[in-house]
C-alpha cells in the first residue's frame, strides 16, 4: 500500500511537471519548423478574442464593418474579458487563461477515463495528453479549441454521473446542466453541433436505452440550450449584430468538390489528418477500432468508448465536409482518441493480455517520442512575432502619419501584443474600399505580398509606400511583415472612388 501510494504521487508529480512546463515561454511563437503548418498563428488570437481587448482598450468591443466574431462566438472573449479585468490586456494573460482550460481539460479526461477504468488507465490518459507535442502545441495559443473541449469532456462528467443516479431532482437537473453545456459548446465554436451525437447517445445509455426515459432526457437538454442560445439571438444578435453574426459563416466558407472522386479525396485527407496528433496513437486507435469490430466487440458496450467514437468521427465529418484540413481542429479529435486507446488498451489487457502489452508498448513509444518533440520547443523557441509586433507598433509611433490605425490581417493579433488599434484587410462586412474610407487607416501590414485584389482596392483611395520590414514566423510564404505607409491619394481622386465604390454597392 505504502509503495502504491508513493508511485500515485510520483506519477501525479511526474503530470504536474509535464503541464508546468507548457506555462514556460508564454510569449514565444508557436514552434516554428513544427510539423503543423496552421494559419492560426497568425490571426485567430486576435480575432476570436478581439471583444475582448477592443472592449478594454477603447471601451467598445465592436468596429462596424471589420471582423467581428465575437457576435457569433461570445463566450471566449467574455472570459478572456474578466481575465483582462485582473491582468490587463495582454498575450499572456490570454494564453493563462487557455492553459487554464486546458488543466481542466487534462482534469476532466482523468475524471472520465476513471469512471470506466482503473487508475493506472486513468494515469496513462492523462500522460499521453499532458507530454503531447501537437498539444503542447495549439494549447499554449489562445484559441477556440480548447475551451469547446472543456465544455463537451464536462458535458460527458455530468451525463455519466446522471446514469448512476436516480434521484429526482437530478433526473431534472442534470439534462438542464448539459443542455446548457451544449448551448455554451455551439457559443464557443458552432462546429460544436458536430459533437452533439455522442452526448446524445450518452443521455440514451443514461435512460438504459429506453426511449422514454430517453425523451425525457433530451427534451429537458433541448429546451436547456435552445432557450438560452435563442434568448441570445433573438433579444442581442438579431435586433443588433446580425450582419457580423451571419458574416462569421460567410468568411468561413471554403470552395468545395464536384465530382465524388473529389469528396473521397476530401473525406481521405481528414481521416490521414488523424495523424497529425500522433502517428503511433492514430494506428493505434485503428488497430483497436479493427479489433473491436472482429473480437473485441464488447468496447461497443462501453459508453464511453462509443461516445469518443462518435465525437471524432462527426469532427473528422465537418472537417471533410468544410474542406479545410487545418492541424488545430484535430485538437479536438485529440481527446477522444486518448479515451479510445485507453479503454481498449485495458480491454486488450483483460481479454489478450499480450496485445494489450503491446499496445502499452506502443503508447510508452509515443508518449517518449512527443517528449522528446516537446523538449525540442523548449529549448529552441523564438519570440519573432512578439518582436516583430513590437517594433512594428513603434515605428508607427516614431513616424507619425495621421491615423495610427492600422490595417492588416494579422492587426488583431498585433493589437493584443501591443495595443496599437487595427482593422482587418482580409475580412469585414464592409467592403475593403468603404471600410478605409470610412476608418481613414494610416499604416498598412502584409506578409510577404500584397494580394493583387487588395493593392486594388488600397489604390482607389492611397498611394503605398514601403517603409520596412519585420522577419516573423517559419512560413516560407508568410514570414516577413511588411509594412506600407498609406499617403491619401488627392481628394478630388478620393472623392470620385468613393462615390464609384458607393454606386457599385448600390447597384449590387
Amino acid at each position: 500500500m505504502k509503495w502504491t501510494r508513493a508511485w500515485t504521487a510520483l506519477w501525479i508529480t511526474g503530470i504536474c511537471l509535464l503541464y508546468g512546463v507548457h506555462l514556460l515561454h508564454l510569449r514565444a511563437d508557436f514552434p516554428n519548423f513544427s510539423p503543423w503548418m496552421d494559419y492560426s498563428k497568425y490571426t485567430d488570437e486576435g480575432w476570436y478574442g478581439s471583444a475582448a481587448v477592443r472592449h478594454f482598450l477603447s471601451g467598445s468591443w465592436r468596429v462596424p464593418g471589420d471582423f467581428n466574431p465575437g457576435a457569433a462566438l461570445p463566450v471566449w472573449p467574455v472570459l478572456e474579458g474578466i481575465t483582462f479585468s485582473f491582468t490587463g490586456v495582454s498575450l499572456a494573460a490570454a494564453r493563462v487563461l487557455a492553459l487554464a482550460v486546458f488543466g481542466g481539460n487534462l482534469l476532466l479526461l482523468y475524471a472520465l477515463t476513471r469512471t470506466q477504468q482503473e487508475q493506472p488507465i486513468a494515469f496513462i490518459g492523462v500522460s499521453i495528453a499532458a507530454s503531447s507535442a501537437f498539444l503542447y502545441a495549439f494549447s499554449r495559443l489562445a484559441i477556440l479549441e480548447p475551451l469547446l473541449i472543456f465544455w463537451m469532456l464536462l458535458s460527458w462528467v455530468l451525463v455519466l454521473y446522471l446514469a448512476k443516479n436516480s434521484s429526482p431532482k437530478l433526473q431534472c437537473a442534470l439534462p438542464a446542466a448539459i443542455g446548457f453545456l451544449i448551448c455554451l459548446q455551439v457559443l464557443t465554436k458552432t462546429t460544436a453541433i458536430f459533437l452533439i451525437p455522442s452526448t446524445a447517445y450518452l443521455l440514451w445509455h443514461a435512460a438504459r436505452f429506453k426511449l422514454k426515459g430517453f425523451s425525457k432526457y433530451a427534451a429537458i437538454a433541448a429546451m436547456a440550450a435552445i432557450i438560452p442560445w435563442s434568448a441570445y439571438y433573438f433579444l442581442a444578435v438579431r435586433p443588433h449584430f446580425l450582419a457580423d453574426y451571419h458574416y462569421l459563416f460567410d468568411a468561413n466558407k471554403w470552395e468545395q468538390p464536384t465530382t465524388m472522386s473529389g469528396w473521397i479525396a476530401t473525406f481521405w485527407y481528414s481521416i490521414h489528418g488523424v495523424l497529425w496528433i500522433d502517428k503511433a496513437l492514430g494506428l493505434l486507435a485503428l488497430v483497436l477500432l479493427v479489433l473491436s469490430v472482429a473480437s473485441l466487440r464488447r468496447l461497443w458496450s462501453n459508453p464511453l468508448f462509443v461516445a469518443s467514437f462518435l465525437a471524432a468521427a462527426g469532427y473528422i465529418f465537418f472537417i471533410g465536409w468544410h474542406n479545410n484540413m487545418q492541424p488545430r481542429y484535430y485538437e479536438v479529435v485529440a481527446f477522444p482518441l486518448i479515451i479510445i486507446v485507453c479503454i481498449g488498451t485495458a480491454t486488450l489487457l483483460e481479454q489478450r493480455r499480450w496485445m494489450g502489452i503491446a499496445a502499452l508498448a506502443a503508447i510508452a513509444i509515443s508518449i517518449g517520442l512527443n517528449l522528446r518533440l516537446t523538449a525540442h520547443f523548449i529549448r529552441h523557441t523564438d519570440h519573432t512575432f512578439v518582436v516583430a509586433a513590437k517594433r512594428l507598433t513603434r515605428y508607427i509611433d516614431r513616424h507619425p502619419n495621421g491615423n495610427r490605425l492600422l490595417l492588416s490581417v494579422s492587426g488583431a493579433n498585433i493589437t493584443l501584443i501591443t495595443h496599437l488599434p487595427s482593422i482587418c484587410d482580409d475580412f469585414g462586412t464592409y467592403d475593403l474600399p468603404y471600410r478605409i474610407h470610412t476608418y481613414r487607416p494610416g499604416w498598412y501590414a502584409a506578409w510577404n505580398e500584397i494580394d493583387p485584389e487588395t493593392l486594388e482596392d488600397l489604390h482607389t483611395q492611397y498611394h503605398l509606400q514601403r517603409v520596412t520590414s519585420f522577419h516573423a514566423f517559419d512560413d516560407e510564404d508568410r514570414d516577413v511583415l511588411v509594412l506600407y505607409k498609406l499617403i491619401p491619394l488627392p481628394s478630388e481622386r478620393q472623392r470620385y472612388n468613393t462615390a464609384l465604390e458607393e454606386e457599385e454597392n448600390a447597384g449590387k
